[in-house]
């Protein structure tokens, strides 16, 4: 019998971690969580990584109910992916900046402005939006689905401004820009980046491309969040410098417990101000909650659903062949 948990209760960690098992299996449900949960979430999860790789994950269990430890629009692509399981989110505040910053009535006029060009779309943008575009893409694929276009073919992207100008800049291509932004990656401080690798001088530098410019010419690395993780991993060094949201640290030093890894500093000196607000709306409790009543529950209409699944799915099929698989944390399917 579940036991009731109102909004400002709480359960002793040992009495939540053994009732959330207790309604993983009851519910037949898998749990998902993105490298910038809380360690305590990674720790339980059936499986640890990027959003597309956890949603494909999830598809291919037999699994009833998905619950994504993550951020809204993550939720969503499970839910564009599974339609017939039940897809919840611990907390449905849980955004995203760069979500936010590209409302579906705004981006149909950009696009209306651009009709000659081809729509490359990241996938932290709301499923309304994929249903605008022609192919979502990555950070982890972008770069290789971009060189499949004929260079003589416009592109815009969006919503990640910054994504796009390393792409640019590593392509060679021209294109148009949505002018959105991660406001995590936005926070990290070129000076006190500077600072850092002055007090380490034979640590790396890994950077996501959500990060600016200006902090990205630093770096020895720059890649998707998985792709960080392998570059520390295979990289002989002993200590990283890393400009990615924070939560990653968790898996690199589970995976790498001799290695040194340090947060790239904000502009105060420190990481702290680089955590995700949004990723840390999920809690233990709101996971136990979420689990016991299976709600917030994901809804995407039928509609926008197949619509967006176009993109994704021309994404799949540009994509390498070989896509990089999660770490699993948890029981097997």
């Amino acid at each position: 019998m579940s036991i009731p948990l109102k909004a400002n209760d709480t359960l002793p960690k040992t009495d939540l971690l053994s009732e959330i098992e207790r309604l993983r299996k009851e519910k037949n449900a898998v749990i998902l969580a993105h490298y910038y949960q809380d360690p305590e979430i990674q720790d339980l999860a059936d499986f640890v990584g990027d959003s597309l790789d956890l949603s494909r994950k999830a598809a291919a269990t037999d699994a009833d109910v998905i619950v994504f430890c993550g951020v809204r629009f993550m939720a969503e692509v499970a839910k564009i992916l599974s339609p017939d399981k039940t897809v919840v989110l611990p907390d449905m505040e849980a955004g995203c900046s760069l979500e936010d910053s590209c409302p579906p009535e705004e981006f149909a006029k950009f696009r209306e402005k651009y009709p000659d060009h081809i729509c490359l779309t990241y996938i932290n943008c709301s499923a309304a939006v994929k249903a605008q575009s022609d192919i979502i893409v990555t950070s982890s694929n972008a770069e290789y689905i971009l060189n499949q276009i004929p260079k003589d073919q416009k592109v815009m992207m969006a919503p990640d401004r910054h994504l796009g100008a390393y792409l640019s800049k590593k392509t060679g291509r021209e294109m148009i820009f949505w002018p959105g932004s991660c406001i995590v990656h936005e926070r990290f401080s070129e000076k006190e980046l500077i600072k850092l690798k002055a007090e380490h001088p034979d640590a790396p530098v890994t950077a996501h491309p959500e990060c600016p410019e200006h902090i990205l010419r630093h770096a020895d690395h720059v890649g998707s969040t998985s792709s960080i993780l392998k570059f520390v991993l295979d990289n002989p060094a002993e200590k990283f410098l890393v400009a990615t949201e924070p939560g990653i640290l968790h898996q690199m030093q589970k995976s790498a417990p001799h290695k040194t890894f340090i947060g790239a500093p904000g502009a105060d000196g420190n990481c702290n101000c680089n955590n995700c607000p949004y990723m840390a709306l999920n809690t233990l409790e709101k996971l136990y909650s979420c689990l016991n009543t299976l709600g917030p529950e994901i809804h995407v209409d039928e509609e926008t659903r197949i619509r967006a699944l176009a993109p994704l799915n021309k994404m799949l099929e540009m994509s390498p062949a070989q896509a990089p698989t999660p770490p699993k944390t948890g029981r097997a399917f």
